[in-house]
């Protein structure tokens, strides 16, 4: 006699919510914003400090003055080039974890045509009194810059097409890479800094660094631009679809005629180039010169921010700019008396919170009832 089993109902589902209100979405992201500052200031009280004067303190060093605006608009300028390049590569589902490596590529490329050719276009400028030297400099290391990392983004595109390679372990292990390569350079007699032991390369000559608007290097203007276009070519462009609906389902892109391994190629490239970019203007506009942290984790912060915009542009400016703010505040507070680590740590707080609340956004839980438990 067979016996029978009763199935009984979870207490708690997942489910996927069809759609959500724009407003509703954003009251999620306010209280996961507020749930952040009020665990942040908990953890400072039990550290013994005052939590409301440490965020004012956070908030003078991103906004509480010229000098800070501008400090807080340089961290953002390439952590913004860097997360449209990424939001390119995970809206076809490949998943770039590579564009630290790619912006070291690009800074590289750059360095090299600053280390080798400053000296010649600044006699060039002197001969001529022209300040076309000087452009002409800058946008052979700006095509450098950009060649280097679209191609350092295409070689995993490559193995994926033709082998099925994992992309996300390619494209993280060719970080390590770029940034050994960067350690080999600074003992290199051309490139290393004269006059000192210690591996450092060499600064840029004032020929091949960027000028500045507003106190802020001229980047920040490319990086408005690239919004305006990273959203049309998305939204606007062939490219743009092909990308969608390879990132939907290959074998349906494959059903509509798309060549799949030429999307991979192209837009890789385009990722690839944008992280090379923002390594010039690193290089080139806000250090002068090529280090081992000039990535310094943008690559890696730079995925955060595109997934907390759901790889839209123009809400990636916002969060690049909220997420510079934080790092601002943080060093400022942590240079004020409170530990490095503890300031970290608030930052981490903050975007746990924001990354956790889109779970609630695309997902709701369902609660047994007491009336279906009995």
């Amino acid at each position: 006699m067979k016996q029978r089993t009763e199935h009984k109902e979870p207490f708690v589902r997942m489910v996927k919510r069809a759609a959500i209100a724009p407003g509703k979405a954003w009251a999620i992201r306010g209280a996961a914003l507020v749930g952040a500052l009020l665990m942040g200031a908990l953890l400072l009280r039990i550290l013994g400090h005052n939590s409301l004067g440490i965020y004012g303190e956070m908030a003078r060093g991103a906004f509480g003055g010229a000098m800070y605006l501008k400090e807080t608009a340089r961290t953002a300028v390439p952590l913004l080039i860097s997360a449209i390049g990424i939001a390119f590569a995970f809206k076809m589902q490949f998943w770039n974890i590579g564009a630290e490596g790619q912006i070291l590529a690009g800074g590289i490329a750059a360095s090299a045509v600053a280390i080798h050719y400053d000296a010649q276009f600044a006699a060039w400028a002197a001969e001529t009194g022209s300040a076309l030297p000087k452009v002409l400099l800058l946008l052979l290391m700006f095509a450098a810059a950009v060649a280097a990392g679209g191609l350092y983004g295409v070689v995993p595109a490559i193995f994926k097409s033709k082998w099925g390679t994992n992309e996300t372990l390619f494209t993280l292990m060719l970080n390590y890479i770029a940034l050994q390569y960067v350690k080999f350079l600074t003992y290199q007699p051309v490139w290393k800094m004269p006059g000192t032991s210690f591996p450092k390369i060499r600064m840029f000559d004032p020929i091949a660094t960027l000028p500045k608007v507003f106190g802020v290097h001229i980047g920040w203007i490319f990086a408005l631009l690239l919004v305006v276009l990273a959203h049309f070519y998305l939204t606007r462009t062939k490219h743009g679809y092909e990308i969608a609906v390879v990132g939907e389902s290959t074998n349906t892109a494959r059903y509509a005629g798309i060549n799949v391994s030429k999307v991979y190629l192209r837009t890789m490239f385009l990722s690839g180039a944008l992280s090379g970019f923002a390594g010039y203007l690193i290089c080139a506009g806000a250090d002068g010169t090529l280090t081992e942290s000039t990535a310094g984790g943008i690559g890696f912060t730079a995925i955060t921010v595109a997934w907390l915009a759901k790889m839209n542009p123009f809400a990636m400016l916002i969060v690049a700019i909220f997420i510079a703010a934080l790092d601002r505040g943080a060093g400022f507070q942590s240079s004020s008396g409170v530990p490095e680590s503890c300031a970290e740590v608030l930052v981490g707080i903050i975007l746990f919170f924001m990354l956790g609340c889109e779970f609630f956004i695309n997902y709701k839980l369902i609660f047994r009832s007491k009336k279906e438990a009995e």
